[in-house]
């Protein structure tokens, strides 16, 4: 590992010139290249289970834009899929055709072996990085136990996860079985990320904002830190919740290196409200990346400007890229960050702790 790339550095906190930048969702269907991928696949699975094809697309926006990370090409629900549950992707999105219900159904998820179930994901991590700029950090991820709780008893996406709250409240054995076993799949598959390239790895609670604090106290984070824990030393670790300021300070209490937040939080206060030694990442609305490249770019210096020289500033959008944005609003969100330069003499931080 190159620990003078960029983004390394920003995880540890250093200060730097100007932020690393990467955009969530950044290969994908916003990019003719990948459109053109994606028909030779025949369907979203097919891609991400060809490394060949998944290492092309992962590739495809570090050839157009120059991101300082990045993110494998795959999705958070693999690890579902290979614990035993059926996984559909049609154009209504990933749907689970046999959600769990009751004990029973939790009994029957297996553990697996990434190495072997979910060998390819290793795959495209090794081709990615034989194909990445020497100063280009390769990013692996994995959803966080909840969030993979609430597809696996919605079976599929959900607005008021009235099936998972059921359970939740009314079936803590089934729960803390789900989420015992949910802990162990997502730590070895990032661990497995880790061993086959990943320089850092994201936690992606994409579904966490759905709880109060007190319920993600009880019902989430104890996974989702023992996670953090089994990953301790790795890899640099990205905590990442959607539309969840209210649990800013419990994902930075789980001590990642970095907290990854939306764009609804001022990321300014959130410097303050994560403390010493951990890094933010975020949060240009990606909405705006629908406007024009001038006013992308324009906002995009006013985040800058907003964060300062405060050390361990990871430019990022607050959530992932939309399909219909256009590349040139991408391509200005990017420059944008890379033309920029803070004057380091201003910023100040306390060493690095011990982690």
């Amino acid at each position: 590992m190159n620990n003078d790339k960029l983004l390394l550095r920003a995880l540890r906190c250093e200060p730097l010139a100007r932020p690393p930048v990467w955009l969530m969702r950044q290969a994908g269907r916003y990019l003719p290249e990948y459109q053109e991928v994606r028909r030779k696949a025949g369907g979203f699975l097919e891609l991400a289970k060809n490394p060949d094809w998944a290492a092309e697309v992962t590739l495809q926006p570090i050839r157009r834009f120059g991101m300082d990370g990045a993110i494998l090409f795959s999705d958070i629900l693999l690890p579902l899929e290979a614990m035993g549950m059926p996984l559909i992707f049609n154009e209504r999105g990933p749907s689970l055709p046999e959600p769990l219900r009751k004990l029973e159904d939790v009994q029957r998820l297996r553990a697996y072996d990434p190495s072997v179930e979910l060998g390819y994901v290793g795959e495209t991590l090794k081709r990615t990085a034989a194909g990445l700029p020497a100063e280009t950090t390769l990013l692996g991820f994995c959803g966080a136990p909840f969030t993979l709780a609430s597809y696996a008893i919605e079976g599929g996406t959900s607005k008021s996860f009235l099936e998972l709250r059921r359970m939740m409240y009314h079936e803590p054995e089934a729960w803390e079985l789900l989420m015992d076993k949910l802990c162990d799949a997502v730590s070895d598959h990032l661990l497995f990320q880790i061993e086959s390239g990943a320089e850092a790895v994201v936690l992606f609670d994409t579904w966490a904002a759905a709880l109060t604090t007190q319920d993600y106290q009880r019902y989430a984070k104890p996974w989702s830190q023992r996670v953090f824990d089994r990953l301790q030393g790795k890899a640099p670790r990205i905590a990442f919740a959607g539309a969840a300021d209210h649990l800013v300070e419990e994902l930075a209490s789980m001590r990642p290196e970095c907290v990854a937040i939306d764009h609804r939080t001022d990321i300014a206060r959130a410097f303050d409200r994560v403390g010493p030694n951990i890094a933010l990442q975020g949060n240009l609305d990606p909405g705006l990346l629908l406007s024009t490249p001038e006013e992308v770019a324009s906002r995009t210096r006013a985040i800058l400007e907003h964060v300062g020289a405060r050390p361990g500033h990871i430019l990022n959008l607050g959530h992932g890229v939309f399909k219909t944005t256009a590349p040139e609003c991408v391509g200005a969100f990017v420059q944008a960050a890379q033309e920029f330069r803070h004057d380091t003499r201003e910023a100040v931080l306390a060493p690095p702790d011990k982690r």
